[in-house]
């Protein structure tokens, strides 16, 4: 299923490629995405304790943000991230997607909801007992992390997208 909308937001794509989202704001939407991948990284790491990959590509996504790194750099890493997960159980898997999503936020400032979405998933999938109470608390605790000068964008976004996110975002 795919985490991006068919017909993009303007508000999500860069004013160099004709929208109306600054680069000042692209890189907050970088760094709200690595925070939430990196809240549920431990859930990979506790299966693949010596596999750096997704934690490599929020490092890779955060250099990119200090302009260390191009973009096409940090796009290639999300593939690499990606594959970290593959054959893992749902928390570690949905943990590596959620790397591979944040640094992709370079490539695409909508990846963002993507990073997010997979967190939360991570973290649904993770519980012991009440996965929905788990989804609950952290979509909340991310939302509590939104810059405050995109807080409307993204949350208007995560209305708009919530159905093709696995409903993650939906109160």
């Amino acid at each position: 299923m795919p985490i991006l909308p068919s017909e993009r937001d303007p508000r999500l794509i860069t004013v160099r490629r004709g929208g109306t989202l600054t680069d000042e704001h692209h890189r907050l939407l970088a760094e709200w995405a690595a925070l939430c991948a990196e809240h549920v990284l431990h859930l990979f790491e506790r299966e693949r304790p010596h596999d750096t990959r997704p934690r490599d590509a929020i490092g890779v996504g955060r250099a990119w943000i200090r302009g260390e790194v191009r973009m096409r750099e940090a796009h290639q890493t999300a593939f690499v991230a990606n594959a970290a997960g593959r054959g893992l159980p749902d928390p570690a898997r949905f943990a590596a997607l959620a790397a591979g999503q944040a640094v992709a936020v370079a490539h695409v400032a909508a990846h963002d909801l993507g990073a997010a979405a997979y967190a939360i998933r991570a973290a649904a999938a993770a519980a012991a007992g009440d996965a929905e109470a788990a989804r609950l608390r952290e979509r909340d605790w991310q939302r509590e992390r939104i810059p405050a000068e995109l807080r409307e964008l993204v949350l208007d976004d995560q209305r708009r997208r919530s159905a093709i996110c696995w409903h993650v975002f939906d109160d």
